[in-house]
């Protein structure tokens, strides 16, 4: 299992209508790659323009299809509610208590 993990400052006050988006336009297309397992949203309670989106994969290899082939869209969708570009940072899942989010076995 892998995720990625997508940082994101939203304009100021944006966050809630960054999020509607998401679970709008963004959720649907993710839910039609090849290997999306799960997408969470989080909103800092502590940084209310602060956002993480964290999309879990089957592989590594179908997170970098999707960011080929569709990421550019998702990012133009977006573009007017941020306030920088957004930080993706990727993982191997190592253990997780959802039962769709599997952990990666040791070899």
């Amino acid at each position: 299992m892998y995720t990625r993990v997508v940082e994101i400052t939203s304009k100021s006050g944006k966050a809630l209508e960054l999020c509607n988006i998401i679970e709008e336009k963004v959720i649907p297309v993710l839910r039609k790659q090849t290997g999306f397992v799960d997408e969470t949203v989080l909103v800092s309670d502590t940084e209310p323009n602060r956002v993480l989106g964290l999309s879990f994969w089957n592989s590594k290899e179908d997170a970098q299809r999707y960011h080929r082939e569709q990421y550019t869209q998702i990012h133009e969708t977006l573009k007017h509610l941020l306030e920088t570009e957004p930080v993706i940072r990727t993982f191997d899942v190592q253990s997780s208590t959802t039962r769709q989010i599997t952990a990666r076995k040791a070899a």
